[in-house]
């Protein structure tokens, strides 16, 4: 067998990096070689993250882009958006191939990151990210150098209505979302409205009006429809670790019977290794450690409903980012997955 392909993390101290390591310990074509973070937060990995311990003995170091990409093959950027596109040129840089988890390569349109983000994009590099959504756009993920791997809302809202919005099944201006997900969104940084007192037995809505998932839904969708798509977004947070739910409405185009969209779904998704149509509303407690996508659509009073489960952390997060890193590499696309 080759050498196994070397693997650096930069970020590696984030909720999300902790179940991107877990996937890669069970991955037979890889090794974790370096992991980096902010200064701040770095030190040897199993006392940030005890789990590790035995099985990851690597430090954490203050890496930046060009010293981590020394080390390894490929990268995962696990950094805040607005921060990792300073790191990300370093790692291409130095011939490394890169899957980021921040915004900071996902929205095209010109201006929209800067409006939503506040300051202006790593346009050069922008110019050929990939948007990384392998149902969608798996051959183009397969020659990237960059992949901006997408987020977690977005995920759940964009395959939930993608079988649509591909017919032109969907009015441009009549999609509603609502999403709830658990507190691990939100990151492993202390903040008031997250601690344990402030979250458990309760549901409350957040970002009214304004969350940055809300454009990145909206581009892939016009883009996927040909049509611009206005998206109404709100998302909830749930007193669970991980998961989440979203539900869609949107008014189509033309009358269609339940018949008619269940066969539409799964046309579209039977062939997907991890997309699963369901006869009834999904649960994200099916969903959890998986990178699996649960979808529901419901004809309801001349409405289309769409339920989609996922789990935040992994077809959210780190197990889209593995499926994507299997494409760029030429691995099987399941691997380590299943």
């Amino acid at each position: 067998m080759s050498r196994k392909l070397r693997v650096g993390i930069l970020g590696a101290t984030g909720y999300a990096a902790a179940e991107l390591m877990r996937i890669l310990l069970r991955h037979d074509r890889v090794e974790v070689t370096a992991l980096g973070a902010l200064p701040q937060e770095c030190g040897p990995l199993k006392t940030i993250y005890p789990e590790f311990a035995g099985r990851l003995d690597l430090n954490v170091e203050p890496h930046d882009g060009a010293s981590l990409g020394a080390l390894c093959d490929i990268a995962f950027c696990a950094l805040p958006h607005a921060v990792s596109y300073k790191f990300v040129p370093g790692l291409l840089a130095a011939g490394v191939k890169v899957i980021d988890f921040s915004a900071d390569y996902r929205l095209k349109t010109d201006g929209l990151y800067e409006k939503w983000y506040g300051h202006k994009p790593d346009a050069e590099n922008l110019a050929h990210a990939v948007y990384g959504l392998p149902e969608l756009y798996r051959d183009a993920v397969k020659g990237a150098r960059l992949v901006a791997n997408p987020g977690c809302y977005p995920t759940s809202v964009i395959l939930g209505l993608a079988p649509l919005a591909a017919k032109g099944l969907i009015r441009p201006d009549q999609v509603l979302v609502n999403s709830a997900s658990g507190t691990s969104g939100a990151g492993r940084s202390v903040k008031r409205d997250f601690l344990y007192c402030e979250v458990n037995e309760g549901y409350k809505g957040y970002a009214a009006g304004g969350h940055r998932h809300q454009p990145e839904m909206a581009e892939q969708l016009s883009r996927i429809a040909g049509a611009d798509v206005s998206v109404h977004f709100q998302p909830h947070l749930v007193p669970m670790d991980r998961g989440i739910l979203s539900t869609l409405w949107t008014w189509p185009t033309k009358e269609l019977s339940q018949a008619d969209v269940t066969t539409l779904y799964r046309d579209m998704y039977d062939k997907e290794p991890f997309v699963v149509v369901c006869d009834v509303p999904p649960s994200t407690k099916h969903v959890v450690g998986t990178n699996y996508v649960h979808v529901c659509p419901v004809v309801a009073q001349g409405k289309i409903l769409v339920f989609c489960a996922i789990d935040n952390l992994t077809k959210g997060a780190a197990g889209q980012a593995v499926q994507n890193m299997n494409l760029v590499c030429g691995f099987e696309e399941t691997k380590a997955l299943l």
